[in-house]
């Protein structure tokens, strides 16, 4: 048998991972042109046709699964072997973290501070973006873990797995204590911040508000928990949705009033991994990990 090219065999396989021509040579450094040269070069190699253009989408053909199939197992048991050999020989292991932007902040740090000891040799990385948006890196290696607020298909992620860390209710907090009314009315009366609709517990929320039969009189979405918060402290005559556990914790001189507990709204954390990253010993403290007083 011939040699076979492995890089030919690496940018068909990116090509398969990222969808399109166009973004896997951006993820390659590479021009279009050079990555359609060399899928044509493998082609060649293999005697059949292995892409297919569906839309703006370029998918395998039947010869082309076979081949991404065995691609794929390839080249994640490369890059685990190289995270492997990094983590054997870094004086300080690096630990990158992603975390969903939906999630709190402080919730999240707490997790983090309780499973990594300042005394390990881990240098740790912290990315916030958008639950899918993190996925994505994960499953191109990018990623180490990620602390998110909705589990992970494995069916849709083969290779990816997702623990329930645990569950915090949530409460309608204001600022200014002259808002506080008759509820769930006040509601409708009153400016709400409420979590965006991308996210998980934007789409419970207003599931809740159907529920009650409310027209909430909402003035600002977001996606991400820390900027609701913040933009709370400038604007006091509004009314937001938070993690019961903010009540115990007050800005400097800012008082901050509870109006409402939801227990039927509450905010759940997971983390998610790849397979390969039970080897690092950070994800494994985060899964090995007793949370239940930290959520109580």
């Amino acid at each position: 048998m011939s040699h076979l090219n492995y890089n030919h065999l690496y940018y068909f396989w990116m090509v398969c991972k990222q969808g399109s021509i166009t973004k896997a040579a951006d993820a390659l450094f590479l021009t279009p042109q050079t990555v359609t040269g060399q899928i044509k070069a493998l082609e060649e190699r293999m005697n059949g046709k292995l892409t297919k253009r569906t839309g703006r989408s370029i998918e395998p053909t039947e010869l082309g699964q076979l081949v991404f199939k065995y691609a794929d197992r390839m080249f994640g048991l490369s890059y685990e072997m190289m995270d492997i050999v990094n983590y054997s020989q870094r004086a300080n292991l690096l630990f990158d973290v992603g975390v969903a932007d939906a999630l709190s902040k402080r919730l999240v740090s707490k997790i983090l501070g309780m499973t990594i000891p300042i005394e390990q040799k881990i240098h740790l990385r912290c990315f916030e973006s958008t639950h899918e948006m993190l996925l994505e890196q994960l499953s191109q290696h990018k990623l180490d873990m990620i602390l998110s607020d909705c589990p992970v298909d494995s069916s849709q992620s083969p290779g990816l797995y997702s623990k329930k860390l645990g569950e915090s209710r949530m409460s309608f907090f204001c600022r200014n204590s002259e808002l506080i009314g008759t509820f769930p009315d006040l509601l409708q009366d009153k400016k709400l911040l409420v979590p965006g609709s991308r996210t998980a517990m934007g789409r419970k929320v207003r599931q809740w508000f159907d529920r009650q039969g409310l027209q909430p009189n909402i003035l600002g979405e977001f996606d991400d928990a820390a900027l609701m918060n913040a933009f709370s402290l400038y604007h006091p005559e509004t009314i937001f949705l938070a993690p019961s556990f903010y009540a115990q914790e007050i800005e400097a001189d800012i008082p901050l009033h509870k109006i409402e507990q939801i227990d039927e709204l509450k905010e759940e954390y997971y983390v998610i991994f790849a397979e390969r990253m039970i080897q690092h010993p950070a994800v494994k403290n985060v899964c090995d990990a007793n949370f239940n007083k930290l959520f109580d």
